[in-house]
């Protein structure tokens, strides 16, 4: 399908029901070797921030730094699952998991970005995946989830076109000492959302607000997606190579041609620009005007760098946005918050505001729950890309619900089991009508530091008592293991 025939199939998507019917949910079934994983990511979990050799990561600089964080939490300790790994993949394996997606720390591993090898990092990895080996679960790896070391930040960070080949360099690190032990990579997690908020907005670190900047960055990490995965193929014949991209299905404000086109370049801008540039070697038609190549630092032969084969496609679902077109006052407007923005960085050059609806039922995390959204986003991207290989690799909700004593202990966190018992109902609907999705990873496995949020959200599956480190499986991981066992949906 041409860009052009993509952005009008994208801009006619209708809000589906809000809820699966109960017939739905009793009669979903997921296909034999379906992979039920939870995920989570080093700076959230990890602690041990300046142990055994790593070095500073900008989310280290970030949290360190005073009224950044809700709470002036910090990742320094987390979930201390550095130290109680084998506890936690204990947990996934009573869980029936079949894959557990985490991240690799890059300072872990090279302390300033480049250089030599921390050799203590490698050999912390190296037991990690042993581990889980042991158990029977599948290592998927994210060499990428946001902590940059904080020497390439000082290097101009991801702007700096120069940080593609470290990437590439530390993802062939990764491939020559892991690729006896890991066959799944996805080299960035979120790539849109830490290059937008990190350069665009500021929201995240390095908090610069240059939209110049954040087209910068962008180009350079779809450079470095296309040299991380000829890196990682060159050294391990067994490595299949993906992609972990945060998506939101956008639909019409209204049924005018301005708000479908608006809703067109939210898709291309928020949902392609990372995807489009592996799988074609191009950048879609995000833009109002021409695609700024200039200012992206964009020089002949670049697409022939992004454009690598994919071998699977891997993307978050949370929640929906409705887009309308935005006239130029709006377009001078500034950005909002990652979960209910009004405008992005990409809105204010590009004509479109996009909105969370608050029809559906609100998390305490802040997020609209819409199930039918990722049927539709499944399907989306299944039509525009020939229905390739699909791997959710996120998919959450933040409740605050804690251990109930009256209850022995247990955290009975029913929405939670309520909003995936849905959204999976949606997701075997897409399976039967033809999307070829292979895996589902939950979010999260622990509960844990939440970036700016600190730890006033919990998406944890297993509860973490960030006093003493005591785990506590909630209810929502004792469905979510039934779930894993049998390939359908308890009651």
């Amino acid at each position: 399908m041409d860009p052009a025939a993509r952005l009008s199939a994208q801009a006619v998507l209708a809000p589906g029901p809000a809820a699966p019917s109960p017939d739905q949910i009793a009669s979903a079934r997921f296909p034999d070797g379906f992979l039920w994983g939870l995920a989570t990511a080093s700076y959230q979990v990890e602690g041990a921030w300046n142990q055994d050799g790593k070095g500073e990561s900008i989310w280290d600089r970030w949290t360190h730094t005073v009224g950044k964080i809700r709470g002036a939490g910090t990742g320094d300790v987390a979930c201390d699952h550095y130290h109680l790994y084998p506890q936690d993949i204990a947990l996934l394996r009573q869980l029936n998991q079949k894959s557990y997606r985490f991240s690799i720390s890059w300072p872990r591993i090279q302390p300033t970005g480049r250089g030599p090898v921390n050799q203590k990092g490698i050999d912390h990895y190296k037991r990690v995946m042993d581990v889980l080996h042991e158990a029977g679960i599948r290592p998927f790896c994210t060499l990428y989830h946001w902590d940059l070391p904080q020497g390439l930040e000082e290097l101009g960070g991801w702007p700096n076109r120069d940080l593609a080949g470290y990437f590439a360099d530390y993802a062939g690190i990764l491939a020559q000492h892991f690729g006896d032990r890991i066959q799944a990579w996805a080299p960035f997690n979120m790539p849109w959302t830490f290059t937008n908020l990190g350069y665009g907005t500021g929201a995240f670190p390095p908090g610069r607000t240059r939209y110049t900047d954040f087209l910068k960055a962008a180009h350079t990490v779809n450079l470095a997606q296309g040299e991380a995965f000829r890196a990682i193929k060159a050294a391990s014949s067994q490595a299949t190579v993906g992609s972990a991209y945060g998506m939101c299905p956008a639909y019409p404000q209204t049924n005018t041609e301005a708000d479908r086109a608006a809703t067109a370049r939210y898709h291309a801008m928020n949902n392609l620009l990372f995807l489009e540039a592996a799988m074609h070697g191009r950048y879609p038609d995000a833009f109002v005007g021409e695609i700024p190549y200039e200012a992206m630092g964009y020089r002949p032969g670049d697409d022939k760098i992004m454009q690598v084969p994919l071998d699977w496609i891997g993307f978050h679902y949370y929640t929906r946005r409705f887009v309308q077109a935005a006239g130029p006052a709006a377009r001078a407007g500034a950005a909002g918050s990652l979960a209910t923005e009004t405008l992005d960085t990409g809105a204010a050059a590009n004509g479109y505001i996009a909105t969370m609806p608050t029809e559906g039922p609100i998390t305490d995390g802040g997020l609209e729950i819409w199930p039918s959204g990722i049927y539709d986003l499944v399907m989306q991207i299944s039509r525009e890309y020939n229905f390739p290989t699909i791997e959710i690799t996120e998919s959450g909700c933040g409740y605050l619900d804690s251990p109930y004593d009256r209850d022995g202990g247990h955290v009975p966190d029913t929405r939670r089991i309520d909003f995936f018992r849905s959204e999976l109902a949606e997701l075997a609907r897409a399976i039967h009508d033809g999307a070829k999705v292979r895996a589902f990873h939950a979010w999260s496995a622990l509960d844990n530091f939440e970036w700016n949020d600190g730890y006033t959200q919990r998406y944890g599956l297993t509860y973490v008592d960030f006093r003493d480190q005591k785990r506590t499986v909630k209810d929502s991981g004792l469905w979510y293991a039934q779930v894993a066992a049998t390939n359908r949906l308890p009651s």
